[in-house]
């Protein structure tokens, strides 16, 4: 008698250990799955999001850190851009300065940053960037063939090497800056693609 309520009672204990797992097992799956969840979120956000402190710079990171380029940064946070200058690349960025905006008639970039001109902000946004690789050396060989400059808008940007200095869109490049993701070239207008 005294075997058959040990076995029971093992029986009940190793029972009891068995559902124990079970439930842990199950709690760390749950766990992992919140976790997983919580990532996805966090992702959802978009790369421009993501803090790496160990990586070179890419586009939009050094655009930030430059007081020069704020009308622009504000820009492209107004545009839902962002995203698009964080990419692995190789993207050709033409940053405008604050200068360049403030060129364009009085009123024109406090409407254009207006959620309803969301869209038409973008576009303008990305008639200054190429989705390839132009370093200023490309470009100049770009200018020798004759060729135009595919955009992001779906447009093209003449180049041209002039005595002066190379010319896209008809404006002068100040400055080239190699970012993580490609290479900025800056500008001292707002391009407007030709047809």
């Amino acid at each position: 008698m005294k075997t058959k309520q040990t076995n029971q009672l093992f029986i009940s204990f190793f029972t009891l250990i068995l559902v124990l797992l079970v439930s842990c097992g199950e709690a760390e799956k749950k766990g992992q799955a919140a976790e997983t969840n919580s990532t996805e979120i966090e992702e959802a956000q978009g790369q421009s999001t993501v803090v790496d402190e160990e990586s070179a710079a890419n586009a939009l990171q050094v655009a930030k850190s430059l007081p020069d380029f704020s009308t622009l940064v504000a820009a492209i946070d107004a545009a839902g851009v962002d995203d698009a200058l964080v990419n692995v690349g190789p993207l050709t960025v033409f940053a405008p300065l604050n200068s360049a905006f403030a060129k364009l008639p009085e009123g024109t970039v406090e409407t254009l940053v207006k959620p309803e001109n969301k869209e038409q902000l973008a576009f303008i946004l990305k008639n200054h960037v190429a989705p390839a690789n132009y370093p200023d050396t490309q470009l100049k060989k770009e200018a020798k063939k004759g060729r135009k400059l595919y955009m992001a808008s779906g447009k093209y940007l003449v180049v041209e090497n002039r005595e002066d200095g190379l010319y896209v869109g008809g404006t002068k490049v100040l400055k080239t800056v190699q970012v993580s993701n490609g290479w900025i070239h800056v500008i001292d207008d707002v391009l407007v693609p030709a047809e």
